[in-house]
């Protein structure tokens, strides 16, 4: 029935450092690019998407007047 004695202020504050390194490691991920890495990454995206819709069908509507039970 002894168990370890902890102060909870100390335990709250590792805590709360914790999850600002979490949130600190998730911000350098989405924030900390150069500008040269997100324009690199713009333009991929660009052309990817070019080459997606260049590759599309388009196929006339079979019914245009809308909901037709036959």
């Amino acid at each position: 029935m002894t168990g370890d004695v902890v102060n909870l202020r100390q335990f709250r504050k590792r805590q709360q450092r914790t999850e600002k390194e979490k949130q600190a490691e998730q911000n350098r991920i989405s924030f900390g690019r150069t500008k040269a890495e997100k324009s690199l990454t713009k333009a991929l995206n660009d052309k990817a998407e070019t080459r997606l819709d260049q590759g599309r069908i388009e196929r006339p509507a079979k019914d245009e007047g809308g909901d037709s039970k036959d």
